[in-house]
Formats: structure tokens, sequence, C-alpha cells
């Protein structure tokens, strides 16, 4: 038997795999390769812009509501303060003009009375019995003149006839005229007696209220003693002192405005009455009187008033705050205006400045509405970029919409 050799057995697929696996492996290098690569790309290309992100963000500030004041349009005044007491424009102390006994007094302190109205009554029983005796003195005196004219007129047909001589009438003449006297002063006396008769009831002589009453039932008064004190409160004046150098300030008719003790948050308002011409021992100043009315008799007499004269009032115009004026490398006068998200250094003109207030009257540069810069931001140059509060930009809104 004959034993044939076979060839050898072959794998010829399995040399086809030897090179493929390397080549999948670099594939899969080269993809983890290219992954890795791009997402440090994104990793370090995110952190470059969070950085100019931020830039952007920070160049835009906020403003808040104590950073900025709206420009409005009003009249503005200048004032000068003053300070001083009130005392009643008219004022009464009455007297009694007679001697006697208060029988009554019907009024007391605090209580409103009109001219005409009868305070104290005094007994009048003497100056009843004094009119009378005058009286009867008047009815002697006619008496005499009548006998006297009788006489006359029978010494006058006497001398028509011879029978007296003309000095004898003369006498007769004379007694006549005599007694004409008697009668003017016997009836003067009784006019006198009459008046004191009226005097002894005591009556207001304007309207007012009573301040002060001297005197009490049962009392004796005497001639010029004090009986009532009536203070009449409808119109008052203050006098306050103004230092000599601000008189030429003041004028007759100019608008003051005070406030007294008791009211602090009511506002009185008065007009310059007078000027006095020479100034106060002492103190070099000059007295300004200034009349007040007081309708609902709110003020008193003897009140102490602060307050201020309106020396100067601008027309209606834009006013800003004091505190937003700055002054530029050349000296001259702007403001940080706000305008489209945008601050800008604004040349303005100023006229009336109230430094008691904390405004000032622009002439030019400024529009009622626009926003300024009231607060000492160093760090904001012109030309950056700011954000009103919410409540700046809702009144732009609604004035834009107006």
């Amino acid at each position: 038997m004959k034993l044939e050799t076979l060839p050898p057995y072959t794998q010829p697929t399995v040399r086809k795999q030897r090179w493929r696996k390397p080549a999948i492996a670099l594939v899969v290098i080269a993809l983890a390769g290219g992954g890795w690569t791009v997402l440090r790309g994104k990793q370090e290309a995110a952190p470059a812009a969070a950085p100019a992100a931020a830039k952007e963000k920070k160049e835009v500030f906020e403003l808040s509501s104590g950073d900025i004041a709206a420009v409005d349009a009003r009249s503005l005044a200048v004032s000068l303060p003053l300070s001083g007491s009130l005392a009643p424009l008219s004022s009464a102390t009455i007297k009694s003009k007679v001697s006697g006994v208060v029988e009554a007094t019907t009024l007391q302190e605090g209580m409103a009375v009109h001219a005409g109205q009868v305070l104290a009554r005094i007994d009048q029983a003497d100056l009843r019995a004094r009119l009378q005796q005058q009286q009867a003195m008047l009815d002697e005196a006619q008496a005499k003149l009548a006998m006297a004219t009788k006489n006359e007129a029978n010494s006058q047909a006497l001398l028509k006839q011879k029978y007296i001589s003309q000095n004898a009438y003369d006498s007769t003449q004379n007694t006549v005229d005599l007694a004409r006297a008697a009668v003017k002063s016997a009836a003067a006396m009784v006019d006198i007696a009459r008046i004191a008769l009226n005097d002894g009831v005591i009556k207001a002589p304007i309207d007012g209220v009573i301040s002060k009453r001297h005197v009490q039932a049962g009392e004796k008064l005497a001639p010029d003693m004090p009986v009532y004190s009536i203070v009449n409160l409808s119109e008052l004046t203050l006098e306050a002192q103004v230092p000599a150098s601000e008189i030429p300030r003041v004028k007759v008719g100019q608008d003051v405005k005070f406030r007294v003790d008791g009211f602090a948050q009511r506002d009185f308002h008065g007009k310059v009455a007078r000027i006095n011409p020479s100034t106060e021992a002492g103190s070099r100043a000059m007295l300004v009187y200034i009349s007040v009315r007081n309708e609902d008799s709110a003020l008193r007499a003897g009140m102490f008033a602060k307050g201020s004269i309106v020396t100067d009032r601008s027309p209606v115009a834009p006013v800003v705050p004091l505190a937003a004026i700055r002054n530029d490398k050349d000296g001259q006068q702007i403001v940080y205006k706000v305008e489209q998200g945008k601050l800008l250094a604004q040349p303005v003109r100023i006229g009336l400045r109230n430094e008691e207030e904390g405004y000032a009257e622009v002439h030019e540069g400024l529009a009622q509405g626009a926003h300024v810069i009231v607060s000492r931001l160093d760090s904001l140059k012109p030309g950056a970029l700011v954000k009103l509060p919410p409540t700046a930009q809702a009144k732009a809104a609604e004035a834009s919409k107006g």
C-alpha cells in the first residue's frame, strides 16, 4: 500500500486579519485624539469668552435713585432769613374818665367784644346829681338873662324920652351881656356833667378780644385808672430785625413766609408793610414791619416767628440741584446728564441760586425732565454707559408718551 503525502494546510484569511487590526487601532486612536482636541478647544474657548462678556457687562453702570435727579420747571425764590415777635396792629387800654364805684364788669379775659359794647358800669348817682345841679345853675342864669333883657328894653325907652342918661343905659346893656355869658357858661357846665354821666358807662372803642381786666365790681375808680385792655387779632404786625447790610434787598410789598411755635407744620404768610428808617441801638439792625392777616385767629400777640422774606423771584424755568453743578477744567459750569443710556457733560448757564433750598435756575443747557447726576461718582466719565433706576425709566417713558 502506497501512502501519499498531503500538502501542508494554510490559513490565508488569518494572514489578511493581521494588517487590519493595526489599521483599526490607528483609526480609533486618531478619532480619540481628534475628539480630545476638539473638547479641549471648546474648554479653552469658554473661559476666553467669559471674561469678554464680563468686561462688556461692567461697562454699563446701574444708577440708584439717590444718584440722579430729574430737572423740574418752576419759579425759584431767593429769600432773606428773619425772626421776630408778633404784635397786634391795633390795641387799646380803656381808662376811666370819671371817679366812682364800679357796679358791674360784664366781660372777662379771652372774650370777644365789638366796638360800642358795654364793658363796665360806674355808680351814676353822684353824676346825676351833678348834672341836676348844673342844670339848675343854667336855669338861674337864663332867668337873670331874661330880667336883664327886660331892664335893657325899659332903659332904652327911657333913654329915648331923655329920662335917663346914656351911662345908665350902657350899664343896663352891660348887665345883659354878663347875663348872656353866664348862660353860656352854665350851658357848658351842663354839657360837661352830661358827658361825665355818659362816661359812667364804659364801652369798647374797637373790635377785639379782652386781654386784661384791671378792676372788679365794687372797686373805686379814679380818673385815668385802667379798666380793660383789648387787642384786635384780625391783623398782626411781625416786627423783625434785619441787618443794615441786607436792607437794600428789602422792599415794601415783598412776600414773607414764617412759622411759629405750636404750628410747626403750618406756613403763615405776610407782606412787608413798613421799614424803620433808623437802626436799633446796639444791634445795628433795622426793624421791618410785616403785615399779617389772621382771619382764623390762630396767631396770638407775642408769639415768636421765624421765616424769610422773598427778595427775588425768577419766572417759571428749569431748576437743577446745586449738587449737580460742577466746574470743568476750563472753569465752565457743567452737569452730567444721562441721555440715551450714556453720560454726557452738558454746559449750563445758571441764574438765581437758592442756597437754602439747594436749587439753581437754569437759563441754558437743560430742559424739564432731563436726568442729571447729583452724587460724586468719580469713577464715571463722560461717554460711560449708564442705566437709570426703574422708577426713573418709567417716568421718562411717560414723559416721552405725553
